[in-house]
């Protein structure tokens, strides 16, 4: 009888490094270099190390580490990696959704073939395969709601009464802010809530910049530099003027700003898609119609290549001409 305790990863070190290698610098693999001759087990545990250089979450680790360890049991801990190929993964995925006697929902489906293409396409990156067995494989993605965002008239209609309240007798500038903020980086309400006045450079105020930064070092490989709009180092000085904010830019709870964007939606008619969610996905499909490379969007957005497999599609399908 097998062991259901396996490893996720069986050769994967003890200790993590002490510091993370650079989030640009190319793959490395420790120990014994592998070939297309290693065994799967010995790629799992480098991949394993891989994935703890470049910072990701524990979370994403695990949801990989499984999904590898589900495929090391399937074809044997000791395959070479050469042995490997299309057929045997296009085996695996049908064992998953039809024999293993197991109900695979379509999400854990998806993302257990989104784990084979990242790790192949690993090493193929790395020169440790010269073909790689799940660039052939389609990606069918499970079929989700799309997210409501805001058209080109309804932003214009937003800004106008974010812009309005800021010129008002008396006047309140955080709404303005707030969504000029939002719709020009598509940060989540989390980061949001964690900016420093010290993570905003307005030094050249005709093109201010965001620094996104994180204090646990895991989540490092989200921290990324986002440009903001021209008129924000005037909005920021007209804030601070109004609410002299001491460190944190937002000085107050979550719930405030979302009362915030619901009083806009109120006032514009615009309903529930004046949240956070809906601002995020506005800013990255107008960076998608302006041209803006996928992969640049993905890294805007703090996301992994792992997320960005459902995210990307569901961009895309927003972005998409009517049919």
């Amino acid at each position: 009888m097998q062991n259901p305790q396996l490893p996720l990863f069986p050769h994967a070190g003890a200790k993590p490094p002490r510091e993370s290698a650079p989030r640009d610098a190319a793959p490395l693999v420790e120990n014994a270099p592998l070939t297309s001759g290693s065994s799967l087990a010995a790629a799992i545990g480098a991949y394993h190390e891989q994935m703890r250089r470049q910072g990701l979450s524990k979370y994403t680790i695990q949801a990989f580490g499984g999904d590898l360890n589900l495929f090391r049991k399937f074809v044997g801990a000791n395959v070479t990696l050469g042995d490997i190929t299309t057929e045997t993964l296009n085996r695996f995925l049908t064992w998953l959704r039809y024999e293993r006697g197991v109900p695979c929902k379509p999400k854990s489906y998806q993302r257990r073939l989104t784990t084979l293409k990242v790790f192949f396409a690993w090493l193929k990156q790395i020169q440790v395969i010269a073909d790689d067995p799940a660039a052939p494989i389609a990606h069918q993605p499970v079929t989700t709601a799309l997210p409501e965002i805001l058209y080109a008239d309804q932003v214009a209609k937003l800004l106008d009464a974010a812009r309005a309240w800021r010129d008002a007798e008396r006047p309140d500038v955080r709404p303005y802010l707030l969504v000029t903020l939002l719709l020009a980086t598509g940060i989540k309400k989390s980061e949001t809530m964690a900016l420093r006045l010290s993570d905003i450079d307005v030094s050249d105020p005709q093109q201010p910049v965001l620094y996104i930064r994180y204090d646990d070092a895991k989540k490092r490989f989200k921290e990324r530099k986002l440009k903001l709009p021209p008129d924000f180092a005037d909005s920021l000085a007209r804030y601070r003027a109004q609410y002299a904010p001491r460190e944190r830019l937002f000085e107050c709870t979550a719930r405030n700003l979302e009362y915030i964007l619901a009083d806009l939606a109120k006032a514009t008619g615009l309903g529930d898609t004046v949240s956070f969610e809906g601002l995020r996905w506005t800013c990255a499909v107008q960076d998608y119609q302006r041209g803006m490379p996928e992969d640049l969007i993905r890294q805007k957005l703090g996301l992994t290549t792992i997320t960005w497999e459902e995210a990307g599609e569901r961009l895309r399908r927003l972005a998409a001409e009517p049919l």
